[in-house]
């Protein structure tokens, strides 16, 4: 199959939808890519891009650069403008793609607005094309981007409601998310349960001495991700203080980047928990697999929202692939995965004292009781989650 994938969001960019990419090219399909100039997360199109679009070739897979104004530092002004820059400009990026087109899939990490040239490439290459759905749509406008505004939702469920309609297949991340689906409607015999993977560089592997000298001593608890308000961070450092009081010298390791991370160094500044909470910056995913030798456990953590219980964070398949108990802060989808894969100790989104308690129960176990938690995870994260799982699933819905 010749098959076209458009996400506003791309490599050199980090997705999971590189990997899909790379995989679905390695089963001996033929895939391009139409994608916006890289400004993800930080806000500025990254070095090299500076000049605007230029369509280029990573390992065999060509892609085709669309104009989009950048994210800037993320206000919901900029946000608009850099969903439907990329929407206007690549739904004309379309008709400079030359390669014929049998199938499109379409990933949407959001905005919802990526499905706007998908149906003008649908017309353009009368193919059809998958909508691979990882944020419900307009409830996420609410739930992380905080718009209220009665007028802007209505809006956007309208255009989520015109996509879904003119798609082949929508693709579901989590099965919660179908009955939220279905009432945009969806028929139920179009919505297809394909669950995200993850890359092949996260692994389990022994303790590796790469980037000891970054880690501080004692019982490691690592968070890896995104830093912003739906994460709901506030929540382990509120956590740490109480640990501290119980004797407990927890350090907690937060890799990565975001709007609220400022915002959290600030609070553990003015808490004096420096000494137990480190903040590393952003490292490449590709990295991840040595940080995490390293921990005793790995965070993850949801804000209390309804639309967030249905979701399954992307970065549970990645700690599960890498075989350490996971300690997580979440309701819904994402903890019963968990509690099903008996891979770890599961609280309550927001509830601090369950978490002080997990960290507690977590801490008192022998060595070989976690390692059995991270074979727990590892085996689930086999049969439910593997990449050629998920690859056979879309392969086989890009068929129809």
């Amino acid at each position: 199959m010749k098959i076209l994938i458009i996400s506003q969001y791309f490599w050199p960019e980090n997705f999971r939808i590189n990997d899909i990419a790379l995989g679905l090219k390695d089963k001996g399909h033929e895939v391009v890519v139409l994608s916006g100039i890289p400004n993800y997360p930080e806000g500025n199109f990254f070095e090299g891009y500076q000049s605007g679009p230029k369509d280029e070739y990573w390992k065999g897979i060509k892609i085709y650069r669309s104009r989009l104004i950048s994210r800037g530092h993320g206000g919901g002004v900029r946000l608009f403008l850099n969903y439907f820059s990329f929407a206007f400009f690549a739904s004309l990026k379309i008709f400079k793609i030359k390669e014929d087109i049998d199938s499109i899939l379409v990933f949407e990490p959001s905005p919802i607005t990526v499905g706007i040239p998908a149906m003008v490439a649908k017309y353009r290459f009368k193919a059809p094309y998958s909508f691979w759905v990882q944020d419900l749509w307009p409830a996420s406008l609410t739930a992380a981007g905080g718009v209220k505004n009665k007028i802007v939702i209505k809006i956007f469920d309208k255009l989520t409601k015109i996509i879904y309609k003119y798609a082949e297949k929508v693709l579901i991340q989590s099965q919660r998310f179908r009955d939220y689906i279905l009432l945009q409607n969806v028929p139920d015999e179009k919505i297809v349960y394909v669950p995200n993977t993850t890359e092949d560089f996260y692994f389990s592997i022994k303790r590796s001495s790469k980037f000891l000298d970054l880690l501080p001593s004692g019982f490691k608890i690592i968070f890896a991700g995104n830093i912003g308000e739906a994460q709901s961070l506030d929540t382990f450092i509120d956590a740490t203080k109480i640990l501290i009081t119980k004797g407990y010298p927890i350090s907690w390791i937060i890799i990565g980047d975001g709007r609220y991370k400022s915002v959290l160094e600030k609070r553990v500044n003015l808490l004096g928990l420096e000494n137990y909470i480190h903040f590393l910056g952003r490292y490449p995913a590709s990295d991840m697999a040595n940080f995490f030798s390293h921990a005793d456990a790995l965070y993850v953590t949801l804000r209390k929202d309804y639309i967030f219980s249905l979701t399954i964070p992307s970065k549970v398949q990645s700690y599960l692939a890498c075989e350490k108990p996971i300690l997580a802060s979440l309701d819904g989808e994402g903890a019963k995965i968990i509690k099903e894969s008996n891979s770890g100790f599961v609280s309550p989104a927001e509830d601090v004292n369950e978490l002080v308690k997990n960290v507690i129960d977590l801490y008192e176990l022998s060595n070989d009781e976690r390692l059995a938690l991270g074979r727990n995870g590892l085996e689930y994260f086999n049969r439910e989650f593997n990449r050629n799982v998920v690859l056979d699933k879309l392969e086989k819905v890009l068929s129809v």
